[in-house]
């Protein structure tokens, strides 16, 4: 999809898999806040209520960026991005505060924090700014207005070309619309009852062959001879994803 619902365009890995965000917050309705409106975005989000789960959390899911409370119960933000750095040394870091003072700002600033909000602030404001330091890191670009990319594999929404490595592939009207609809849903299972909801436009009711048809046609022209990048997870659905 070229654009969130909030009509900016979306940010994206250059793979076109989605961006990644960790939130560390002890306050849970905050952190609830923050990852409601980071999702929103199209993002996948993680979250941390204290200065060693956020260690913990970074080292396994590698987030593009963190949003930080500098005062957590266990140890501060800035220890927390200080032992992050050192896994991740070049991960953008907002830091988020109660504390108003210049001094704690510089503080925060100074100690390799790459952007600084007081609360109580605006859930857009802290959005802005990610996405800021997400284009200057080299972590997110915009996707084109037109053009869905995953892994070698791109479709171009106007021209209705599809290719992968390079190679033209030729599908039919419904093998467009369904790959459309993976491919603006990299990574994430699909279930066959959102699939036919979106691409055939009715409620699940008996049909789920018509998409296991259409799966399989798509799957002899993405991935013939190649690695495979169709899945189906058992009992849940289909999952598309860049081949290994």
């Amino acid at each position: 999809m070229a654009a969130t619902d909030t009509g900016r365009e979306a940010l994206v890995h250059a793979d076109g898999s989605p961006i990644r965000i960790l939130a560390v917050d002890d306050e849970p309705s905050l952190t609830e806040l923050l990852s409601m409106a980071m999702r929103y975005e199209g993002w996948q989000v993680a979250t941390a209520a204290s200065g060693s789960e956020a260690v913990k959390v970074a080292r396994e899911t590698r987030p593009d960026a963190i949003v930080l409370d500098i005062m957590l119960p266990d140890f501060d933000g800035l220890e927390v991005m200080r032992r992050i750095r050192t896994d991740l040394p070049d991960v953008p870091v907002i830091f988020l505060t109660a504390k108003d003072a210049v001094t704690d700002r510089i503080s925060g600033l100074t100690a390799g924090g790459d952007d600084y909000v007081t609360k109580p602030f605006s859930l857009e404001e802290v959005i802005a700014r990610l996405r800021g330091l997400l284009r200057r890191s080299g972590a997110a670009q915009s996707r084109n207005d037109s053009l869905l990319v995953v892994g070698d594999l791109t479709l171009d929404e106007d021209s209705h070309e599809v290719t992968r490595a390079g190679e033209a592939i030729h599908l039919t009207a419904t093998e467009f619309e369904l790959l459309r609809y993976l491919m603006r849903n990299p990574r994430r299972v699909l279930s066959k009852a959102q699939i036919l909801d979106r691409v055939w436009n009715y409620d699940f009711g008996g049909q789920a062959n018509v998409v296991e048809l259409y799966i399989s046609y798509l799957r002899k022209k993405i991935d013939a001879n190649r690695d495979p990048m169709i899945h189906t997870m058992r009992g849940a659905g289909y999952v598309l994803r860049p081949a290994s």
